[in-house]
Protein backbone atom coordinates (compact mmCIF):
# COMPACT_ATOMS: atom_id res chain seq x y z
CA UNK A 1 0.00 0.00 0.00
CA UNK A 2 1.39 3.66 -0.78
CA UNK A 3 2.50 5.16 2.01
CA UNK A 4 1.72 9.22 1.40
CA UNK A 5 3.88 10.31 5.00
CA UNK A 6 6.98 9.49 3.39
CA UNK A 7 9.80 12.26 2.93
CA UNK A 8 10.47 13.84 -0.36
CA UNK A 9 12.52 11.40 -2.62
CA UNK A 10 16.04 12.50 -4.03
CA UNK A 11 15.52 14.31 -7.48
CA UNK A 12 16.60 11.16 -9.33
CA UNK A 13 14.93 8.51 -7.65
CA UNK A 14 11.65 11.16 -7.88
CA UNK A 15 11.59 11.11 -11.57
CA UNK A 16 11.63 7.17 -12.12
CA UNK A 17 8.89 5.26 -12.83
CA UNK A 18 9.03 1.57 -13.10
CA UNK A 19 6.42 -0.22 -14.57
CA UNK A 20 5.30 -3.37 -16.45
CA UNK A 21 2.75 -3.65 -19.70
CA UNK A 22 0.26 -6.56 -18.90
CA UNK A 23 -2.37 -8.05 -21.47
CA UNK A 24 -4.01 -10.80 -23.20
CA UNK A 25 -2.53 -12.60 -26.37
CA UNK A 26 -3.20 -10.32 -29.04
CA UNK A 27 -4.26 -7.38 -27.72
CA UNK A 28 -1.32 -4.98 -28.73
CA UNK A 29 1.19 -4.85 -25.96
CA UNK A 30 3.99 -5.34 -28.12
CA UNK A 31 2.97 -2.79 -30.69
CA UNK A 32 2.75 0.05 -27.85
CA UNK A 33 5.90 -1.11 -26.01
CA UNK A 34 7.29 0.01 -29.52
CA UNK A 35 5.57 3.24 -29.49
CA UNK A 36 6.70 3.96 -25.97
CA UNK A 37 10.30 3.09 -27.13
CA UNK A 38 9.25 5.93 -30.20
CA UNK A 39 8.34 8.42 -28.30
CA UNK A 40 11.29 8.34 -25.55
CA UNK A 41 13.42 8.33 -28.24
CA UNK A 42 14.63 5.07 -27.93
CA UNK A 43 14.24 4.23 -31.40
CA UNK A 44 13.61 6.16 -34.54
CA UNK A 45 11.01 3.74 -36.52
CA UNK A 46 8.93 1.17 -34.92
CA UNK A 47 8.66 -1.96 -36.93
CA UNK A 48 5.52 -4.32 -38.00
CA UNK A 49 4.98 -6.85 -35.14
CA UNK A 50 3.38 -8.96 -37.95
CA UNK A 51 5.74 -7.92 -40.59
CA UNK A 52 7.61 -10.57 -42.77
CA UNK A 53 11.16 -11.76 -42.04
CA UNK A 54 13.96 -9.42 -40.16
CA UNK A 55 11.13 -6.62 -40.03
CA UNK A 56 9.39 -8.95 -37.73
CA UNK A 57 11.57 -8.75 -34.72
CA UNK A 58 10.11 -6.18 -32.44
CA UNK A 59 12.72 -4.26 -29.96
CA UNK A 60 11.10 -6.49 -26.84
CA UNK A 61 11.52 -9.65 -28.98
CA UNK A 62 14.70 -11.04 -28.75
CA UNK A 63 14.39 -14.53 -28.84
CA UNK A 64 14.85 -16.47 -31.94
CA UNK A 65 11.41 -18.30 -31.44
CA UNK A 66 9.76 -15.33 -30.07
CA UNK A 67 10.60 -13.54 -33.97
CA UNK A 68 9.67 -17.16 -35.38
CA UNK A 69 6.05 -16.88 -33.57
CA UNK A 70 5.85 -13.45 -32.90
CA UNK A 71 4.49 -13.89 -29.48
CA UNK A 72 6.89 -12.45 -26.74
CA UNK A 73 8.00 -15.53 -24.11
CA UNK A 74 10.40 -13.91 -21.90
CA UNK A 75 10.29 -10.76 -20.27
CA UNK A 76 12.64 -8.12 -21.07
CA UNK A 77 13.69 -4.52 -19.68
CA UNK A 78 13.71 -1.33 -21.12
CA UNK A 79 15.24 2.09 -19.43
CA UNK A 80 15.24 5.55 -21.60
CA UNK A 81 14.00 9.01 -20.74
CA UNK A 82 10.53 10.72 -21.38
CA UNK A 83 10.17 14.14 -21.06
CA UNK A 84 6.51 15.66 -20.24
CA UNK A 85 5.23 19.15 -19.42
CA UNK A 86 8.39 20.71 -17.69
CA UNK A 87 9.62 16.95 -16.40
CA UNK A 88 11.82 14.72 -17.47
CA UNK A 89 11.37 11.57 -16.64
CA UNK A 90 13.17 8.55 -16.44
CA UNK A 91 10.81 5.08 -17.52
CA UNK A 92 11.89 1.70 -16.89
CA UNK A 93 9.51 -0.36 -18.62
CA UNK A 94 9.56 -4.46 -18.20
CA UNK A 95 8.02 -6.12 -21.03
CA UNK A 96 6.26 -9.36 -19.94
CA UNK A 97 4.78 -12.74 -21.82
CA UNK A 98 1.17 -12.24 -23.27
CA UNK A 99 0.75 -15.56 -23.44
CA UNK A 100 -0.76 -17.63 -20.81
CA UNK A 101 1.87 -20.27 -21.08
CA UNK A 102 4.07 -18.37 -19.80
CA UNK A 103 2.59 -16.60 -17.04
CA UNK A 104 5.01 -17.29 -14.26
CA UNK A 105 7.92 -15.61 -15.70
CA UNK A 106 5.12 -12.56 -15.55
CA UNK A 107 3.90 -13.02 -12.30
CA UNK A 108 7.87 -12.54 -10.89
CA UNK A 109 8.03 -9.95 -13.05
CA UNK A 110 5.35 -8.07 -11.30
CA UNK A 111 7.51 -8.24 -8.42
CA UNK A 112 9.65 -6.24 -9.33
CA UNK A 113 7.57 -2.86 -10.96
CA UNK A 114 5.64 -0.01 -8.96
CA UNK A 115 2.94 0.38 -10.85
CA UNK A 116 1.40 -1.58 -14.12
CA UNK A 117 -0.31 -0.51 -17.53
CA UNK A 118 -3.08 -3.11 -18.51
CA UNK A 119 -3.66 -3.62 -22.26
CA UNK A 120 -7.49 -4.80 -23.31
CA UNK A 121 -8.60 -4.89 -26.94
CA UNK A 122 -11.50 -2.87 -27.22
CA UNK A 123 -13.45 -5.29 -29.26
CA UNK A 124 -12.95 -8.07 -26.85
CA UNK A 125 -12.84 -6.35 -23.24
CA UNK A 126 -12.13 -8.25 -20.34
CA UNK A 127 -9.97 -11.83 -21.00
CA UNK A 128 -9.22 -14.68 -18.85
CA UNK A 129 -5.41 -13.91 -19.18
CA UNK A 130 -6.16 -10.69 -18.01
CA UNK A 131 -8.12 -11.36 -15.31
CA UNK A 132 -5.27 -13.82 -13.73
CA UNK A 133 -2.97 -11.26 -14.55
CA UNK A 134 -4.75 -8.59 -12.82
CA UNK A 135 -5.75 -10.58 -10.12
CA UNK A 136 -1.76 -10.50 -9.43
CA UNK A 137 -1.41 -6.69 -9.29
CA UNK A 138 -4.40 -6.70 -7.01
CA UNK A 139 -2.44 -9.36 -4.70
CA UNK A 140 0.53 -6.38 -4.96
CA UNK A 141 -1.74 -3.24 -4.56
CA UNK A 142 0.12 -2.26 -7.80
CA UNK A 143 -1.75 0.70 -9.61
CA UNK A 144 -3.01 0.24 -13.05
CA UNK A 145 -3.31 2.54 -16.11
CA UNK A 146 -5.71 1.16 -18.81
CA UNK A 147 -5.15 1.28 -22.39
CA UNK A 148 -8.50 0.34 -24.47
CA UNK A 149 -6.51 -0.32 -27.74
CA UNK A 150 -7.70 -1.42 -31.55
CA UNK A 151 -10.86 1.71 -31.37
CA UNK A 152 -10.05 1.88 -35.02
CA UNK A 153 -11.35 -1.44 -35.67
CA UNK A 154 -14.90 -2.67 -34.88
CA UNK A 155 -15.24 -1.95 -30.97
CA UNK A 156 -17.71 -2.73 -28.08
CA UNK A 157 -19.73 0.38 -26.70
CA UNK A 158 -17.12 2.29 -24.61
CA UNK A 159 -19.75 2.05 -21.21
CA UNK A 160 -20.08 -1.61 -22.07
CA UNK A 161 -15.96 -1.97 -21.47
CA UNK A 162 -15.82 0.35 -18.79
CA UNK A 163 -18.84 -1.52 -16.77
CA UNK A 164 -17.08 -5.01 -18.14
CA UNK A 165 -14.27 -3.60 -16.51
CA UNK A 166 -16.27 -2.22 -13.18
CA UNK A 167 -17.89 -6.11 -12.68
CA UNK A 168 -15.03 -8.17 -13.30
CA UNK A 169 -12.19 -6.36 -11.82
CA UNK A 170 -14.03 -4.51 -9.04
CA UNK A 171 -12.19 -1.34 -9.61
CA UNK A 172 -13.74 1.89 -10.03
CA UNK A 173 -13.10 3.25 -13.76
CA UNK A 174 -12.50 6.94 -14.62
CA UNK A 175 -11.97 8.01 -17.90
CA UNK A 176 -9.03 9.95 -19.04
CA UNK A 177 -10.14 10.14 -22.59
CA UNK A 178 -13.31 9.13 -24.22
CA UNK A 179 -13.29 8.19 -27.81
CA UNK A 180 -15.03 10.06 -30.82
CA UNK A 181 -16.64 7.21 -33.11
CA UNK A 182 -15.47 3.54 -33.25
CA UNK A 183 -13.79 1.60 -35.99
CA UNK A 184 -14.08 3.41 -39.47
CA UNK A 185 -15.37 6.64 -37.90
CA UNK A 186 -12.78 6.80 -35.25
CA UNK A 187 -11.72 10.37 -35.61
CA UNK A 188 -9.36 10.26 -32.31
CA UNK A 189 -10.65 11.31 -28.57
CA UNK A 190 -11.72 14.41 -26.19
CA UNK A 191 -9.14 14.37 -23.61
CA UNK A 192 -10.59 14.60 -19.84
CA UNK A 193 -8.32 15.51 -17.85
CA UNK A 194 -6.70 18.10 -19.89
CA UNK A 195 -9.75 19.11 -21.90
CA UNK A 196 -8.49 18.77 -25.54
CA UNK A 197 -9.47 17.37 -28.42
CA UNK A 198 -6.81 14.56 -29.88
CA UNK A 199 -7.34 13.97 -33.63
CA UNK A 200 -5.66 10.79 -35.07
CA UNK A 201 -3.91 10.81 -37.83
CA UNK A 202 -4.46 7.84 -40.49
CA UNK A 203 -1.71 9.13 -42.99
CA UNK A 204 1.46 8.33 -41.03
CA UNK A 205 1.48 5.80 -37.65
CA UNK A 206 4.34 7.24 -36.32
CA UNK A 207 3.38 10.55 -36.13
CA UNK A 208 2.25 12.41 -33.30
CA UNK A 209 -1.26 13.26 -33.48
CA UNK A 210 -2.96 16.73 -33.31
CA UNK A 211 -3.50 18.42 -30.30
CA UNK A 212 -6.43 21.27 -30.39
CA UNK A 213 -6.59 22.73 -27.07
CA UNK A 214 -10.66 23.75 -25.88
CA UNK A 215 -12.44 25.15 -23.84
CA UNK A 216 -15.23 22.31 -22.88
CA UNK A 217 -17.48 21.03 -25.15
CA UNK A 218 -19.36 23.87 -26.05
CA UNK A 219 -16.23 25.11 -27.84
CA UNK A 220 -17.28 26.08 -31.69
CA UNK A 221 -13.99 24.88 -32.43
CA UNK A 222 -15.19 21.37 -31.86
CA UNK A 223 -17.54 21.58 -35.20
CA UNK A 224 -14.23 22.63 -37.37
CA UNK A 225 -13.13 18.65 -36.40
CA UNK A 226 -15.85 16.54 -35.59
CA UNK A 227 -19.45 15.81 -37.72
CA UNK A 228 -22.35 17.02 -36.26
CA UNK A 229 -23.68 13.24 -35.06
CA UNK A 230 -20.44 12.70 -33.76
CA UNK A 231 -20.15 15.68 -32.13
CA UNK A 232 -23.89 15.80 -30.68
CA UNK A 233 -22.81 11.95 -29.16
CA UNK A 234 -19.54 13.14 -28.01
CA UNK A 235 -21.44 15.41 -25.72
CA UNK A 236 -23.94 13.22 -24.99
CA UNK A 237 -21.91 10.09 -23.71
CA UNK A 238 -19.11 12.38 -21.79
CA UNK A 239 -22.22 14.29 -20.04
CA UNK A 240 -23.68 10.68 -18.96
CA UNK A 241 -20.04 9.68 -18.30
CA UNK A 242 -19.65 12.43 -15.52
CA UNK A 243 -22.74 11.47 -14.12
CA UNK A 244 -22.47 7.77 -13.68
CA UNK A 245 -18.19 7.46 -13.41
CA UNK A 246 -15.85 8.76 -10.62
CA UNK A 247 -13.91 11.28 -11.61
CA UNK A 248 -9.89 10.83 -11.70
CA UNK A 249 -8.39 10.99 -7.76
CA UNK A 250 -5.06 10.57 -7.50
CA UNK A 251 -4.88 8.84 -4.01
CA UNK A 252 -7.71 6.54 -5.25
CA UNK A 253 -5.93 5.74 -8.28
CA UNK A 254 -1.79 5.29 -5.87
CA UNK A 255 -4.15 2.82 -3.69
CA UNK A 256 -5.28 0.50 -6.48
CA UNK A 257 -9.05 1.42 -6.19
CA UNK A 258 -9.27 3.20 -9.45
CA UNK A 259 -7.78 2.67 -12.58
CA UNK A 260 -7.55 6.03 -15.76
CA UNK A 261 -8.65 4.42 -18.83
CA UNK A 262 -7.55 5.79 -22.22
CA UNK A 263 -8.40 5.22 -25.32
CA UNK A 264 -6.50 4.81 -28.87
CA UNK A 265 -5.03 2.75 -31.45
CA UNK A 266 -1.38 1.64 -30.81
CA UNK A 267 -0.85 0.82 -34.32
CA UNK A 268 -1.19 4.07 -35.38
CA UNK A 269 0.18 5.92 -32.74
CA UNK A 270 -2.71 7.10 -30.88
CA UNK A 271 -3.41 7.71 -27.63
CA UNK A 272 -0.01 6.46 -26.55
CA UNK A 273 1.12 10.19 -25.39
CA UNK A 274 -1.29 11.10 -23.26
CA UNK A 275 -1.12 7.04 -21.48
CA UNK A 276 2.83 7.99 -21.21
CA UNK A 277 1.99 11.86 -19.97
CA UNK A 278 -0.93 9.88 -17.47
CA UNK A 279 2.01 7.40 -16.25
CA UNK A 280 4.66 10.12 -15.71
CA UNK A 281 2.22 12.54 -13.90
CA UNK A 282 0.47 10.20 -12.10
CA UNK A 283 2.14 7.02 -11.47
CA UNK A 284 4.25 6.24 -8.54
CA UNK A 285 7.89 7.00 -7.90
CA UNK A 286 10.14 3.80 -6.83
CA UNK A 287 8.28 2.10 -3.85
CA UNK A 288 8.94 0.77 -0.39
CA UNK A 289 9.71 -3.19 -0.64
CA UNK A 290 9.34 -5.46 1.68
CA UNK A 291 12.02 -8.25 3.32
CA UNK A 292 11.79 -10.91 5.97
CA UNK A 293 13.18 -8.49 8.60
CA UNK A 294 12.08 -4.79 7.71
CA UNK A 295 10.66 -2.55 5.08
CA UNK A 296 13.40 -1.23 2.55
CA UNK A 297 12.73 2.70 1.56
CA UNK A 298 13.83 3.66 -1.74
CA UNK A 299 16.01 6.94 -0.07
CA UNK A 300 18.07 4.76 1.93
CA UNK A 301 21.82 5.75 0.94
CA UNK A 302 22.75 1.87 1.36
CA UNK A 303 22.05 -0.05 -1.80
CA UNK A 304 19.68 -2.90 -1.56
CA UNK A 305 18.37 -5.10 -4.89
CA UNK A 306 16.91 -8.04 -5.44
CA UNK A 307 17.46 -10.67 -8.56
CA UNK A 308 13.69 -10.91 -10.34
CA UNK A 309 14.59 -12.79 -13.32
CA UNK A 310 17.56 -14.69 -15.14
CA UNK A 311 18.35 -14.65 -18.54
CA UNK A 312 20.34 -17.42 -20.16
CA UNK A 313 22.17 -17.16 -23.61
CA UNK A 314 20.93 -13.51 -24.18
CA UNK A 315 23.61 -13.66 -26.90
CA UNK A 316 24.41 -16.41 -28.08
CA UNK A 317 27.98 -15.79 -29.12
CA UNK A 318 28.78 -15.41 -25.26
CA UNK A 319 26.73 -17.88 -23.37
CA UNK A 320 26.25 -15.86 -20.84
CA UNK A 321 23.68 -15.50 -18.34
CA UNK A 322 22.05 -12.04 -16.68
CA UNK A 323 20.52 -11.71 -13.57
CA UNK A 324 18.04 -8.77 -13.84
CA UNK A 325 18.17 -6.65 -10.82
CA UNK A 326 15.71 -4.31 -9.51
CA UNK A 327 17.71 -1.68 -7.10
CA UNK A 328 14.98 -1.06 -4.16
CA UNK A 329 17.50 1.89 -2.60
CA UNK A 330 19.91 3.77 -2.71
CA UNK A 331 22.66 5.29 -5.60
CA UNK A 332 24.80 2.49 -7.06
CA UNK A 333 28.11 2.96 -8.82
CA UNK A 334 29.84 1.09 -11.32
CA UNK A 335 32.57 -1.04 -9.86
CA UNK A 336 30.90 -1.18 -6.40
CA UNK A 337 31.04 -4.34 -4.20
CA UNK A 338 28.16 -6.30 -2.91
CA UNK A 339 27.40 -9.20 -0.98
CA UNK A 340 25.95 -11.58 -2.49
CA UNK A 341 23.35 -12.77 0.97
CA UNK A 342 22.84 -16.57 -0.12
CA UNK A 343 26.55 -17.28 -0.30
CA UNK A 344 27.78 -14.35 1.93
CA UNK A 345 30.60 -13.93 -0.24
CA UNK A 346 30.84 -10.28 -1.58
CA UNK A 347 30.71 -9.64 -5.26
CA UNK A 348 32.07 -6.91 -7.44
CA UNK A 349 30.09 -5.60 -9.95
CA UNK A 350 32.31 -4.13 -12.53
CA UNK A 351 30.45 -4.97 -15.89
CA UNK A 352 26.31 -3.95 -14.92
CA UNK A 353 24.29 -2.99 -17.86
CA UNK A 354 21.17 -1.17 -18.78
CA UNK A 355 18.93 -2.67 -21.58
CA UNK A 356 17.09 -1.28 -24.83
CA UNK A 357 15.65 -4.76 -25.33
CA UNK A 358 18.79 -7.13 -26.71
CA UNK A 359 21.14 -4.03 -26.84
CA UNK A 360 22.48 -3.19 -23.65
CA UNK A 361 25.07 -0.48 -22.31
CA UNK A 362 27.39 -0.33 -19.53
CA UNK A 363 25.51 1.24 -16.74
CA UNK A 364 27.86 3.46 -15.14
CA UNK A 365 25.82 4.27 -12.52
CA UNK A 366 21.63 3.14 -11.29
CA UNK A 367 19.01 4.37 -8.45
CA UNK A 368 16.17 3.12 -6.77
CA UNK A 369 13.85 2.24 -8.84
CA UNK A 370 16.03 1.06 -11.92
CA UNK A 371 16.56 -2.24 -13.51
CA UNK A 372 20.34 -3.62 -14.33
CA UNK A 373 21.44 -6.26 -15.88
CA UNK A 374 24.41 -8.14 -13.89
CA UNK A 375 26.01 -10.93 -16.37
CA UNK A 376 27.35 -13.43 -14.15
CA UNK A 377 28.07 -17.35 -14.58
CA UNK A 378 25.69 -18.96 -12.36
CA UNK A 379 26.22 -17.59 -8.97
CA UNK A 380 22.89 -15.23 -9.15
CA UNK A 381 20.00 -16.79 -9.08
CA UNK A 382 15.96 -15.53 -8.67
CA UNK A 383 14.88 -14.46 -5.62
CA UNK A 384 18.82 -13.46 -4.61
CA UNK A 385 19.33 -10.36 -2.74
CA UNK A 386 22.07 -7.80 -3.18
CA UNK A 387 23.44 -5.47 -0.59
CA UNK A 388 26.13 -3.47 0.98
CA UNK A 389 26.42 -5.96 4.05
CA UNK A 390 22.53 -6.30 5.54
CA UNK A 391 21.89 -9.91 5.66
CA UNK A 392 18.15 -9.01 3.89
CA UNK A 393 15.52 -11.46 2.03
CA UNK A 394 13.20 -9.77 -0.16
CA UNK A 395 9.74 -11.93 0.35
CA UNK A 396 6.79 -12.23 -1.78
CA UNK A 397 8.82 -14.00 -5.45
CA UNK A 398 6.95 -16.76 -5.94
CA UNK A 399 7.46 -20.27 -7.98
CA UNK A 400 4.27 -22.23 -9.05
CA UNK A 401 3.95 -26.24 -8.83
CA UNK A 402 4.07 -27.13 -12.75
CA UNK A 403 0.89 -28.19 -14.46
CA UNK A 404 2.47 -30.19 -17.19
CA UNK A 405 4.94 -33.31 -16.79
CA UNK A 406 7.34 -34.42 -19.61
CA UNK A 407 10.17 -36.72 -19.52
CA UNK A 408 12.99 -35.69 -21.66
CA UNK A 409 16.17 -37.74 -23.56
CA UNK A 410 19.25 -36.28 -25.13
CA UNK A 411 18.61 -38.17 -28.77
CA UNK A 412 22.05 -38.76 -28.53
CA UNK A 413 22.74 -40.96 -24.96
CA UNK A 414 26.36 -39.61 -25.20
CA UNK A 415 25.43 -36.32 -24.41
CA UNK A 416 23.36 -37.15 -21.03
CA UNK A 417 25.82 -35.11 -18.93
CA UNK A 418 25.30 -31.79 -21.26
CA UNK A 419 21.15 -32.34 -21.29
CA UNK A 420 21.68 -31.65 -16.95
CA UNK A 421 23.70 -29.02 -17.39
CA UNK A 422 21.69 -27.65 -20.05
CA UNK A 423 18.42 -28.19 -17.94
CA UNK A 424 19.78 -26.73 -14.89
CA UNK A 425 20.68 -23.61 -16.20
CA UNK A 426 16.76 -23.68 -17.34
CA UNK A 427 15.40 -24.25 -14.22
CA UNK A 428 17.72 -21.78 -12.52
CA UNK A 429 16.42 -18.95 -14.82
CA UNK A 430 12.74 -19.87 -13.82
CA UNK A 431 11.96 -21.42 -17.44
CA UNK A 432 11.06 -24.85 -16.54
CA UNK A 433 10.93 -27.27 -13.14
CA UNK A 434 13.24 -29.39 -13.51
CA UNK A 435 12.98 -32.94 -11.20
CA UNK A 436 15.45 -35.25 -10.94
CA UNK A 437 13.33 -38.51 -9.64
CA UNK A 438 14.69 -40.90 -7.12
CA UNK A 439 14.32 -44.08 -8.47
CA UNK A 440 15.57 -44.46 -12.08
CA UNK A 441 17.67 -41.81 -14.44
CA UNK A 442 16.83 -39.12 -16.49
CA UNK A 443 14.65 -35.75 -15.87
CA UNK A 444 10.89 -34.73 -15.65
CA UNK A 445 10.60 -31.64 -17.04
CA UNK A 446 7.27 -29.56 -15.48
CA UNK A 447 5.89 -26.33 -17.18
CA UNK A 448 2.72 -23.95 -16.74
CA UNK A 449 1.76 -24.40 -20.24
CA UNK A 450 2.39 -26.65 -23.22
CA UNK A 451 4.29 -24.42 -25.75
CA UNK A 452 7.05 -23.96 -23.28
CA UNK A 453 8.04 -27.40 -24.36
CA UNK A 454 8.71 -26.34 -27.49
CA UNK A 455 10.69 -23.02 -26.25
CA UNK A 456 13.01 -25.28 -24.21
CA UNK A 457 13.39 -27.89 -27.14
CA UNK A 458 13.98 -25.04 -29.60
CA UNK A 459 16.26 -23.21 -26.96
CA UNK A 460 18.71 -26.32 -26.11
CA UNK A 461 19.12 -27.32 -29.72
CA UNK A 462 20.00 -23.19 -30.78
CA UNK A 463 21.82 -22.55 -27.55
CA UNK A 464 23.68 -26.12 -26.91
CA UNK A 465 23.78 -27.75 -30.21
CA UNK A 466 21.73 -30.67 -28.72
CA UNK A 467 18.82 -32.21 -29.92
CA UNK A 468 16.29 -33.81 -27.36
CA UNK A 469 13.06 -35.26 -27.25
CA UNK A 470 9.85 -35.31 -24.55
CA UNK A 471 8.52 -37.94 -23.34
CA UNK A 472 5.23 -38.83 -21.92
CA UNK A 473 5.28 -38.57 -18.12
CA UNK A 474 2.87 -41.50 -15.73
CA UNK A 475 3.04 -37.96 -13.17
CA UNK A 476 0.50 -35.28 -13.91
CA UNK A 477 1.87 -32.83 -11.12
CA UNK A 478 4.07 -31.97 -8.59
CA UNK A 479 4.27 -30.90 -4.70
CA UNK A 480 6.69 -29.47 -2.72
CA UNK A 481 6.72 -31.49 0.94
CA UNK A 482 8.15 -29.61 3.64
CA UNK A 483 7.36 -30.87 7.30
CA UNK A 484 9.52 -32.78 10.85
CA UNK A 485 13.22 -33.87 9.66
CA UNK A 486 11.42 -37.60 11.18
CA UNK A 487 7.83 -37.50 9.57
CA UNK A 488 9.49 -36.25 6.60
CA UNK A 489 12.32 -39.12 6.39
CA UNK A 490 9.65 -41.80 6.75
CA UNK A 491 7.61 -40.13 4.39
CA UNK A 492 10.31 -40.40 1.77
CA UNK A 493 11.52 -44.30 2.91
CA UNK A 494 8.08 -45.74 1.56
CA UNK A 495 6.95 -43.14 -1.46
CA UNK A 496 10.26 -43.31 -3.24
CA UNK A 497 8.90 -43.90 -6.40
CA UNK A 498 7.13 -40.76 -6.54
CA UNK A 499 9.99 -38.36 -5.04
CA UNK A 500 12.33 -36.09 -6.44
CA UNK A 501 14.60 -33.09 -6.07
CA UNK A 502 14.38 -29.83 -7.46
CA UNK A 503 17.39 -27.50 -8.74
CA UNK A 504 17.61 -26.64 -5.48
CA UNK A 505 17.88 -30.31 -3.89
CA UNK A 506 14.25 -29.72 -2.13
CA UNK A 507 11.93 -32.92 -2.16
CA UNK A 508 8.93 -33.14 -3.83
CA UNK A 509 6.54 -34.99 -4.37
CA UNK A 510 4.96 -36.21 -8.24
CA UNK A 511 1.62 -37.34 -8.02
CA UNK A 512 -0.61 -39.17 -11.06
CA UNK A 513 -4.08 -38.31 -9.60
CA UNK A 514 -5.66 -36.03 -6.65
CA UNK A 515 -6.41 -39.41 -5.08
CA UNK A 516 -1.98 -39.24 -4.55
CA UNK A 517 -2.55 -35.87 -2.85
CA UNK A 518 -5.51 -36.65 -0.49
CA UNK A 519 -3.51 -39.93 0.81
CA UNK A 520 -0.57 -38.03 1.75
CA UNK A 521 -2.86 -35.45 3.41
CA UNK A 522 -4.49 -38.18 5.60
CA UNK A 523 -1.42 -40.19 6.35
CA UNK A 524 0.70 -37.64 6.92
CA UNK A 525 -0.87 -35.11 8.84
CA UNK A 526 2.19 -33.30 9.76
CA UNK A 527 3.66 -33.12 6.55
CA UNK A 528 2.85 -29.65 4.15
CA UNK A 529 2.22 -30.33 0.11
CA UNK A 530 2.55 -27.00 -1.58
CA UNK A 531 1.76 -25.63 -4.68
CA UNK A 532 3.92 -22.83 -4.82
CA UNK A 533 7.60 -21.79 -3.43
CA UNK A 534 8.75 -18.66 -2.22
CA UNK A 535 12.22 -18.04 -3.92
CA UNK A 536 13.80 -16.64 -1.12
CA UNK A 537 17.44 -17.47 -0.59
Amino acid sequence: MLDTNRPALPPEIGRRRTFAIISHPDAGKTTLTEKFLLYGGAIQMAGQVRAKGEARRTRSDFMKLEQDRGISVSASAMSFDYHSGQRDFRFNLVDTPGHSDFSEDTYRTLTAVDAAIMVIDGAKGVESQTRKLFEVCRLRDLPILTFCNKMDRESRDTFEIIDEIQENLAIDVSPASWPIGVGREFLGCYDMLRNRLELMDRADRNKVAESIKIEGLDDPKLADHVPADLLARLREEVEMARELLPAFNAQSFLEGHLTPIWFGSAINSFGVKELMDGLANYGPPPQIQKTDSRQIAPEEDKVTGFVFKVQANMDPKHRDRVAFVRLASGHFQRGMKLLHVRSKKPMAVSNPVLFLAADRELAEEAWAGDIIGIPNHGQLRIGDALTEGEALRFTGIPSFAPELLQGIRATDPMKAKHLEKALMQFAEEGAAKVFKPMIGSGFIVGVVGALQFDVLASRIEQEYSLPVRFEASQFTSARWVTGPKAELEKFINVNKGHLATDHDGDSVYLTRLQWDIDRIERDYPDLKLSATKEMMV
